[in-house]
């Protein structure tokens, strides 16, 4: 019986090969697109929070309509800051509102303390809250104008068509206000547009409410 000769033929070996270099590209370029996707929804959803943050800082803000102040002995011992939202504005809790102030010589910041709210003017602009709760670092919170009663002592939200008044004592602040003073402020709310307070003093006190700014 005549032997078979063996063939080596390594043409299987060399496509076996092939076939798992192959798979494997296809393994590394599922991974690939695999973290390319994640990546994507990664940056999407950070392109979509910071679209969100920016229209909140264009959109929304504060505004200061009015500012009087209360005289005692020719001087300036309490402010009345009119407030109110620019227009299509967000909510706006003043819980986290900083008013900054400075009489040019200098400066406090003032949170808002609940001690010192009234939802109405009751006894007048200045006499409706204890001035003598308000301190260097605290201003107050008069509502005057609060449609749907968003603005109150635990939380007060401001919203469209509201108007509040920020009242401050600057006796403690700056020992008071006399004339001829220069005093600038900024109104910061968590989100959006500050509310900008710039007057001079005048340079006599005739009446005990004066008008200071626009």
């Amino acid at each position: 019986m005549p032997f078979k000769r063996l063939r080596t033929d390594f043409n299987a070996d060399i496509g076996i090969g092939a076939l798992i270099i192959f798979i494997a590209m296809i393994m590394v370029a599922g991974v690939s697109v695999s973290v390319m996707i994640q990546t994507m929804n990664s940056l999407s959803q950070q392109a979509i929070k910071t679209s969100e943050e920016t229209l909140k800082d264009i959109s929304s803000g504060l505004k200061v309509t009015f500012v009087s102040g209360y005289t005692h002995n020719s001087t300036i011992t309490q402010l009345a800051i009119f407030v109110s939202t620019t227009a299509a504005s967000d909510d706006i809790d003043l819980t986290y509102g900083i008013l900054s102030l400075s009489d040019s010589t200098n400066k406090v910041i003032l949170n808002y303390t609940s001690n010192c709210f009234s939802s109405s003017v009751s006894n007048g602009l200045f006499s409706t809250l204890n001035a003598s709760n308000l301190t260097s670092s605290h201003y107050g919170v008069l509502v005057i104008r609060d449609i749907d009663g968003s603005c109150n002592a635990t939380k007060p939200v401001i919203n469209d068509e509201d108007l509040v008044v920020l009242v401050v004592n600057t006796t403690a602040c700056f020992s008071g206000l006399g004339t001829r003073t220069d005093v600038s402020g900024e109104i910061y709310p968590e989100h959006g547009i500050r509310g900008v307070i710039g007057f001079t003093t005048p340079s006599a006190f005739v009446n005990t409410i004066v008008d200071l700014q626009p």
